[in-house]
């Protein structure tokens, strides 16, 4: 029988109730939109660096449009996933547990975000054809980041009230 549900989980001498995402009760964050905001923007600071820096070297090789949004999109997850990494290796974690905590509190989030931005980018005309100094590439690009903040925060809502997500990263902290 699986007790998680009621009781409350330890990690590194914190308490997170895994099912209840805390209350605010001090035992873990609250999913309370300030919170969901705060991990969308941590997201999204790693995606867009990740991201923006795929475009540019991919642009700027003239690669074509699949492999530089490949190379976008693979930076993306990974400056996402190393913002978290390197956050909870300076609280004391080992490589290994690190990783594993930065990969459940950013894949879904990073994939949220990456799936409405791209889609956004593919779909505006002529913006996967614009170049660097064309407002067109930057506009969808910077719409597409505007779009997927918006409809990754409840998401990540959603995730820390069950204990998921970013959640996981606040025991470290």
């Amino acid at each position: 029988m699986d007790h998680s549900a009621h009781h409350p989980h330890h990690s590194a001498g914190h308490t997170v109730r895994a099912a209840h995402g805390g209350h605010g009760d001090g035992h873990g964050p609250a999913a309370t939109w300030g919170t969901a905001v705060k991990a969308t923007l941590h997201c999204l600071t790693g995606c867009a660096i990740g991201e923006i820096l795929g475009m540019v070297i991919g642009t700027a090789l003239m690669w074509g449009n699949a492999q530089t949004m490949a190379l976008a999109i693979t930076l993306a997850f990974l400056f996402g996933y190393s913002f978290t990494l390197f956050a909870v290796l300076r609280a004391g974690l080992g490589f290994k547990s690190a990783l594993k905590v930065a990969l459940a509190a950013d894949t879904v989030s990073i994939a949220v975000m990456e799936l409405v931005d791209n889609t956004i980018i593919a779909l505006t005309p002529g913006a996967m054809d614009a170049h660097l100094t064309e407002g067109l590439f930057w506009y969808a690009l910077l719409g597409g980041f505007a779009v997927a903040f918006v409809l990754t925060t409840p998401v990540n809502k959603w995730m820390i009230g069950r204990g998921k997500g970013h959640a996981v990263v606040h025991a470290y902290h």
